[in-house]
């Protein structure tokens, strides 16, 4: 049955005359020959980044059909197949917008959908992104998107990449990246600007312990200068992004290209503004993914009571803005869009509707954190990177209040109850009162001869949420903004240089 719907969009398109000026502008800024477009890569294809892509298509990309002043394209990696079950519900999405139906059957593309549905036709998800839909974010089309499976090809003469890669898979894709680059020109000066989405740490202990964040990482893997790095971060869950609600952003980086390439990503519903705070951002990235996940468990625990979860969200700010005075010399307020970018992940976000699922016992932790139809879940290796350097031997900070020298992680109850929470490391036993005991080894998996029934997992499962509500309950018990003394923090008094690398 075809349900008459409306296909998001037009609403928050800047006016044709508005748009040719900021094509014309962008250009000239990039100083691009008359004779090519600019081009724009998007690397990656998850449900943010295939939303931030399908946005510049349909802004600008419509506005140039020949794609002679601009080319957008994205690339992801070919051959993933969509299963009968979810080619079922993408159906259920066409036949819901009489518009798809009319440009699939025009395309000569509805067909196929149809066989998916039966079984007698395998899709994949470059196939489905080329129609226009996000195998992460299928109950929503976007607009037919030029999608290249080649990663050398789609990169070679980019003019600007939009990295939305998972940070853990960043770093391989870039390497190659960085070899196309070399071999095309060897001065990185001559390279595209890279805007990253990533959110997510890695945690390294040569030569000493520090984390990289995902732009450190590019800068690492390709030689790509730090000022054509930006970090683009904000309050946005990205099917309502599309769906024309109106959000805001906040593109970081050097001011040599982050005032144009704000002006330029900005529309009349996605208002982008700028800032030089590289570092803060990115960390609050990473940081606010892995305090969604417990955001999520209290919210399954409490039956989403409004002040328990408050009283979680109070934690879990302290936390994480000690945490920025430590990697940051003068981190930006916990105010405004960082504020708000927290506010939304923690109430509404993969990582939060992760820890849900963890919550009331419908997803295991020992299944890992890639889940079908919402790729990777980023705050489960987040949280294993920051506790794993804030508990390193070598890592010290004097207490705030007593000033006696302790690991930052003894301090952090919230971030050290999701690791105990998440672990997969073997001296971790999440379920202390299981009648069988249970630990998991470190691939994640349950050991041999400790397998459970689905009734055994549940039961184990939510014995560790009780847990898990405990920790939190004793770490209430004294106010944490007053037990970080976060109000006597001043700018560099505990930050440690060697922390956040770089270089």
């Amino acid at each position: 049955m075809v349900v008459d719907r409306e296909t998001p969009a037009a609403s928050g398109l800047l006016s044709e005359e508005e748009g040719m000026e900021r094509l014309r502008d962008i250009r000239a800024f990039f100083d691009i020959p008359e004779d090519r477009p600019l081009n724009v890569v998007g690397i990656g294809a998850g449900a943010w980044g295939a939303v931030f892509m399908a946005m510049l298509e349909k802004q600008y990309g419509s506005l140039d059909p020949q794609r002679k002043l601009i080319n957008v394209v994205i690339w992801r990696r070919e051959g993933k197949t969509i299963t009968t079950e979810v080619a079922a519900q993408l159906l259920e999405t066409i036949n819901s917008y009489p518009d798809v139906i009319r440009r699939l059957r025009k395309r000569g593309s509805y067909i196929k959908y149809v066989e998916a549905r039966m079984g007698d036709r395998q899709l994949t998800a470059d196939e489905i992104l080329r129609d226009g839909f996000c195998a992460n974010m299928i109950h929503l089309p976007l607009c037919p998107l030029n999608v290249v499976t080649d990663l050398e090809e789609a990169v070679w003469n980019a003019d600007i990449v939009i990295n939305s890669l998972p940070s853990t898979d960043a770093r391989g894709v870039f390497e190659r990246i960085g070899t196309s680059w070399k071999e095309r020109d060897p001065n990185p000066e001559h390279w595209p600007v890279v805007i990253s989405l990533a959110k997510g740490v890695e945690c390294l202990t040569d030569p000493f312990p520090h984390i990289l964040t995902p732009t450190s990482v590019l800068h690492s893997v390709t030689g790509l200068p730090q000022e054509k790095l930006m970090y683009l971060g904000g309050p946005n869950i990205a099917a309502e992004v599309w769906d024309g609600r109106y959000a805001t952003s906040r593109l970081c980086g050097a001011e040599k290209y982050r005032k144009s390439l704000a002006v330029f990503l900005r529309s009349p519903n996605f208002v982008v503004w700028d800032h030089a705070d590289v570092i803060t951002h990115e960390v609050m990235g990473g940081l606010k993914n892995v305090y969604a996940i417990g955001a999520g468990i209290i919210a399954a625990a409490t039956d989403r009571c409004a002040t328990s979860m408050s009283v979680y969200f109070s934690n879990a700010c302290s936390e994480m803005v000690f945490i920025t005075h430590l990697l940051s010399p003068e981190p930006d307020y916990l105010a405004g869009p960082l504020l708000a970018d927290t506010y939304v992940t923690l109430l509404k976000g993969r990582n939060s509707w992760y820890g849900e699922q963890l919550g009331r016992g419908l997803l295991f932790v020992e299944d890992g954190d890639s889940v079908p139809g919402k790729g990777t879940i980023q705050g489960v290796s987040a949280t294993a990177g920051f506790y794993e350097l804030l508990s390193h031997p070598s890592v010290e900070v004097k207490h705030p209040l007593t000033g006696e020298v302790v690991s930052p992680i003894d301090i952090l109850p919230t971030l050290s109850a999701l690791y105990k929470f998440l672990s997969g490391h073997d001296t971790v036993d999440l379920t202390p009162r299981s009648p069988a005991p249970f630990k998991k080894n470190r691939t994640g998996k349950v050991p041999p001869g400790l397998e459970l029934d689905r009734e055994g997992r549940v039961k184990r499962a939510l014995e560790a949420v009780d847990d898990f509500v405990m920790a939190m309950k004793d770490a209430s018990a004294s106010d944490p903004s007053e037990s970080l003394a976060l109000s006597k923090l001043s700018h560099g008094e505990i930050y440690n240089p060697k922390l956040c690398f770089a270089d």
